[in-house]
């Protein structure tokens, strides 16, 4: 028997745009992608070391702490979208590996576990004490000599979860402008980009800050180009692609918006660079010594342009993803 179903109706939901996802997607999609980017850069930072014949001590200590806050604090907006914390709890009664959403709901609290387990490895021997319980400070003393393969495997899940919030977009067949290869590559770069400024803006050490400003040299130049990439890709390809990022170059219609937001990325990005090449260059050009206030001052305000610019990329792209409308008969 076949049961034929037509629904008339329309609602603010679905009628006349898709507007499903909005703002507190976008924040989780910006701090997840962040705190990615930080997990991978604290693990370079910390398996740059040698190895060390007792004690494998680390560099970047507080980023693994940040990183994990900042994980936890997206993923609470994901509870706020979903509407109540049991909706999210019936997803853990399963695990289907053909859902992205199944891997999501799984794979953010292992790379939270995970991350705990590397911030008790980085913590410093004269620091353990603040842990104020015990068992805590016997676990740190022995993840301690382990912290090597901890940062691998939290570089790795950062990878993981950099990638995911890109793919988790470009799954979505039916909506043409996130339907697309590139936009896993390019969450990924803005992801490690980020990761690379936040790094920079809680560094002490100026050599650190100098260190991940060269690494994000790199990353905005990646940016930049998978950036391009994507629009060409979707200008290349059919009708329904090619109309997808008409909002982004739309100078007279309700989505200016857009355009506005394309311009500011393509200003804040290559300010940051150029600012972050100038230090390079200033440096090679015979800077000894310790970095001035003024030198520490633009790598940081670089790293904030990187930070907006992340931010706003996303926020277009969910945004005008969602513009699709509805065919009419």
């Amino acid at each position: 028997m076949m049961i034929e179903l037509s629904i008339t109706g329309t609602n603010t939901i679905t009628f006349p745009h898709l507007e499903v996802w909005d703002w507190r997607i976008i924040i989780y999609l910006f701090l997840g992608g962040l705190s990615a980017g930080m997990l991978v850069m604290c693990s370079i930072a910390n398996l740059r070391i040698p190895k060390q014949p007792v004690e494998e001590l680390a560099q970047c200590v507080r980023a693994p702490l940040i990183a994990f806050i900042v994980l936890a604090v997206g993923a609470q907006f994901i509870i706020f979208d979903l509407g109540s914390p049991l909706h999210l709890f019936w997803g853990y009664l399963t695990f289907q590996p053909l859902s992205l959403m199944s891997w999501g709901t799984w794979g953010v609290p292992v790379v939270l576990f995970a991350n705990v387990l590397y911030i008790l490895a980085v913590i410093p021997k004269e620091q353990r004490h603040r842990l104020k319980l015990s068992f805590l400070i016997k676990i740190s003393e022995k993840l301690a000599p382990k912290m090597r393969p901890i940062a691998k495997l939290n570089f790795a899940l950062g990878i993981f979860l950099g990638i995911y919030t890109g793919v988790l977009l470009s799954s979505f067949a039916a909506i043409p402008l996130w339907n697309n290869a590139t936009l896993p590559i390019l969450f990924l770069v803005s992801a490690l980009s980020s990761g690379a400024a936040m790094v920079v803006i809680i560094a002490k050490k100026a050599e650190i800050k100098f260190l991940f400003t060269k690494i994000d040299i790199w990353l905005i130049v990646a940016e930049l180009v998978v950036i391009a990439l994507f629009f060409y890709g979707l200008y290349t390809s059919t009708a329904p692609y090619k109309k997808a990022i008409a909002p982004f170059f739309s100078l007279t219609s309700e989505h200016f918006i857009f355009t506005i937001a394309l311009i500011v990325i393509f200003l804040l990005l290559p300010l940051a660079l150029r600012i972050k090449l100038g230090e390079l260059k200033e440096f090679e050009d015979g800077i000894h010594g310790e970095f001035t206030k003024a030198q520490i001052f633009r790598m940081n305000f670089a790293a904030i342009l990187v930070l907006a610019g992340t931010l706003i990329l996303r926020a277009a792209i969910v945004y005008a993803g969602q513009l699709t409308k509805l065919s009419s008969y």
